[in-house]
């Protein structure tokens, strides 16, 4: 099990940052990642795997004003 912006979500073994924004249907374009607090990069997302028991934030970038 892990946290997906504060709420409980399945986890598998292997599982990478990718695989967690597809599984969730994240898409836009502008999106970062935390997990336990450090930033992923995106060009690292398909080779960052996600551990059980991971605190996983994934925040949309938006402008306004």
């Amino acid at each position: 099990m892990i946290k997906v912006n504060g709420h409980d979500a399945e986890w598998r073994e292997g599982m990478t940052v990718r695989d967690l924004m597809r599984d969730h249907a994240f898409k836009s374009p502008r999106i970062i990642v935390k997990v336990n607090g450090t930033w992923v990069r995106q060009s690292d997302w398909d080779t960052h795997h996600v551990q059980d028991g991971d605190d996983v934030r994934v925040l949309h970038m938006i402008a306004g004003g």
